[in-house]
């Protein structure tokens, strides 16, 4: 399998070809802008890889739709060539500069106007260009920040993704017209009194939802049967927090607002006598707070690689247009999800991180993930496709997804039926890098490199719920079959039957 990051052509640019360049470009220069508190992690990013490869990362930027960063790297190049100038002009004036300390430092001479003058004329000039030099530099680290990470080989370039395998049998080649009415999981929930999406209305407004008696029950076995898969193969139990601060969530490559300027993120209100202290947000996946657990931290190589897994809360400003996407369970600001985050080896250190790897610690970690997502879903008797993400559908921290959708019956006349239930992605060192996260390597003599990260959805609940409902339905006796799997978390319960309990009204 090629693990290599596309197109690794690292090369260097003549000076006229640069100054070319940016004598007939505009600049296309990302305008967002971020300030990171005192307390947040040192972000290190390969700022000469970046030099060496403007062109690689133009394209990347292309192909996944950061069009607005596609230039940011070739400003970081002519940013770095005024800065060369620039210091080789300050090494001058500095040498002339401790020529006159040392004669104001002689008796004879240390009253003399025009010395006095002149030190004082490099002085101020000097601390003109160090400010330069400064704002340079930052706006270059801010540019290179803003870059997403570079996408695998493995990621198909464009729009489509690509079809790795199906997940049990189709359920049903030949539906009646009725199905998108009956079978939908919003009927479903109604008809067992499972669901009621009015009371939220009330009480929190579009996107929230209740989930009552039996659903209530088969969310929670449905997290304690994904923690049960994951725990048997080595994933230790954390239980994270929801509220984290922002700085940790943009270093992770969560954004305030996406590509298309939609609010990702729900941020949090402080207190005037807080208005100073680091902004705060709510967590849209446990792999924030899960990445920033070993922010500023050194990792023992024994102890890679190091898996977690845990339930929370996640929420999610923007929940989607309205539409067939946004009735039910399926889009929502809320939700319950069981996720996956594990720390690995970086597949190369020093200066060969960017070359293909003879074996991928992250790529074998990625597979064990995917494994755990298709035994899950699999178990549950969902039908399912396996699908590798393309360029456009990448976050900013991932350089290689895969996402696994169940068919919905309810959904035919979007995606013919299939909507998106687990992902996982790996990262690579974009947020080791941006969170400060080292690892001792035994090597190069327990030289601190950047581990790389993995995650993963083991189980969005109110997804999978829907999909079980809309799977188990049976119109003829008005109930629904349980999943095999759960029924032991469910007392036995093998089908929900609103006759047969008292619902709460």
């Amino acid at each position: 399998m090629k693990r290599a990051r596309r197109l690794f052509c690292c090369f260097d640019l003549s000076q006229s070809f640069r100054q070319c360049f940016f004598h007939n470009c505009p600049r296309q220069v990302a305008a967002v802008r971020y300030t990171r508190p005192s307390i947040a992690p040192k972000p290190t990013i390969d700022i000469r890889h970046i030099r060496n490869a403007p062109g690689l990362y133009e394209q990347n930027c292309i192909a996944r739709n950061y069009k607005q960063q596609s230039k940011n790297s070739w400003r970081i190049l002519e940013l770095h060539d005024k800065l060369q100038l620039q210091q080789r002009h300050s090494r001058n004036l500095r040498e002339r500069n401790n020529v006159l300390r040392r004669q104001l430092a002689n008796p004879a001479t240390r009253q003399d106007p025009a010395l006095l003058e002149q030190a004082k004329q490099l002085k101020a000039e000097l601390a003109e260009i160090d400010a330069q030099d400064k704002q340079m530099n930052d706006e270059i680290e801010e540019l290179a920040l803003a870059l997403p990470n570079l996408s695998s080989l493995d990621t198909p370039e464009g729009d489509e993704p690509s079809v790795r395998e199906y997940l049990n049998d189709h359920p049903d080649r030949n539906p009646t017209p009725s199905d998108r009415v009956w079978r939908n999981h919003v009927h479903v929930g109604s008809e067992l009194d499972m669901l009621d999406f009015t009371a939220s209305a009330t009480t929190s407004g579009w996107g929230w939802y209740f989930l009552k008696n039996e659903a209530a029950l088969l969310e929670q076995a449905l997290i304690q049967y994904a923690l049960s898969i994951a725990m048997k193969r080595g994933w230790k139990v954390v239980s994270p927090p929801s509220i984290v601060y922002s700085h940790i969530a943009h270093a992770c490559g969560f954004q305030p607002r996406d590509q298309n300027d939609e609010q990702q993120i729900y941020a949090i209100t402080q207190p005037e006598k807080d208005k100073n202290k680091p902004a705060l947000c709510l967590a849209g996946t446990a792999e924030i707070p899960f990445a920033g657990m070993k922010a500023n931290t050194v990792i023992e190589e024994a102890d890679l690689p190091l898996k977690i897994i845990g339930a929370s809360r996640c929420y999610r400003a923007e929940a989607g247009a309205r539409g067939i996407d946004t009735k039910g369970l399926y889009r929502v600001h809320e939700f319950t999800k069981v996720e996956m985050f594990a720390w690995t080896m970086p597949d190369n250190v020093g200066d060969d991180h960017f070359s293909e790897p003879t074996h991928s610690s992250s790529e074998a970690l990625f597979d064990d993930m995917v494994a755990i997502q298709k035994e899950i879903l699999q178990n549950l008797g969902l039908h399912c496709r396996v699908l590798e993400m393309p360029t456009t559908e990448l976050g900013a921290s991932a350089t290689r997804k895969i996402d696994i959708e169940a068919f919905f019956p309810s959904r035919r006349e979007k995606d013919e039926g299939w909507g998106e239930v687990t992902s996982a992605s790996i990262c690579t060192d974009y947020q080791t890098r941006r969170l400060a996260t080292r690892v001792k390597t035994e090597k190069f003599g327990r030289k601190h490199e950047w581990p790389h990260t993995v995650n993963g959805t083991a189980l969005a609940v109110p997804r999978v719920l829907a999909a079980i409902m809309e799977a188990g339905w049976e119109e003829s006796t008005k109930s629904m079959i349980i999943p095999e799997v759960l029924r032991p978390f469910m007392g036995g319960l093998e089908r929900i039957e609103r006759s047969s309990r008292i619902s709460i009204q």
